[in-house]
């Protein structure tokens, strides 16, 4: 581990996090911050009553990380969730501050709208261990280019999908959903997929009465086919969201 993660600008590390279901935090992500020592707070917009918005958001100064998790809702319904609009505007002040983020699933469709790109309902819902593939991304001048496998096991849960913001570098894709990983700059990495995902996660995901009431689909696998499942299958993800992790705090030192 480098003194880069684990300090910035001669600062403990202070990540927060967008929480937007109860149960679903940081994941195996909160692990490896623990390591670092990092100083992690989060709003958890899930305690927010339907039909109001946020008294407030942190200072952008006063993040070095963000990590923004799934949720339930989509990104446009801001009627519901009046607070989508705040969260938004403070994503979009955050990018251009310089900040480092992570998004995933729900995340990663909220930079996308932050950004000012759509997001709507993919062709298929995505549920279960599904494969994504590196996409080869031609080397930019003066662009560090997040490295992506060429191919990993991870768990996905969504129905929507995002557009890929302008200027973005398309980094993963299967056949379900096209758009599953998205670079923009050099501190900001999308994810439509779970990395963080550990077994007690798994579960959680299938004791949610909205499993109970899904359609089948090509590509909405039953209960035994996601949980459970061996330990090692978590792993690829969590390392590769430890990388990503690196990888944006990096972005803020160049």
């Amino acid at each position: 581990m480098t003194e880069l993660t684990l300090v910035i600008l001669g600062k403990p590390l202070r990540v927060h996090y967008f929480q937007h279901i109860k149960g679903e935090g940081l994941g195996s992500l909160a692990q490896w911050l623990e390591r670092q020592q990092a100083i992690i707070s989060t709003t958890p917009f899930y305690k927010v009553p339907k039909g109001q918005t946020i008294a407030a958001l942190p200072a952008i100064k006063d993040v070095d990380l963000l990590v923004i998790m799934g949720g339930a809702m989509s990104v446009n319904d801001e009627a519901d969730y009046p607070w989508l609009v705040t969260e938004k505007k403070w994503i979009a002040d955050y990018i251009k501050a310089g900040g480092a983020v992570l998004g995933l699933c729900l995340g990663g469709q909220l930079i996308a709208s932050a950004l000012g790109t759509a997001v709507k309902p993919n062709a298929h819902k995505e549920i279960g261990w599904w494969p994504v593939y590196g996409r080869p991304v031609a080397a930019e001048k003066n662009l560090r280019v997040f490295e992506f496998p060429q191919e990993i096991k991870v768990l996905s849960w969504h129905g929507d999908t995002f557009d890929l913001p302008q200027g973005a570098v398309w980094l993963a894709e299967n056949t379900a959903c096209p758009h599953q990983a998205y670079q923009y700059g050099e501190r900001v990495l999308g994810f439509q997929f779970h990395p963080e995902t550990t077994p007690e996660n798994a579960a959680l995901f299938l004791a949610d009465d909205g499993y109970k009431d899904l359609t089948p689909g090509p590509f909405v696998q039953p209960a035994e086919h996601i949980s459970p499942v061996p330990e090692e299958q978590f792993k690829a993800g969590n390392a590769l969201l430890e990388r990503a992790a690196e990888f944006v705090l990096q972005g803020r030192l160049t």
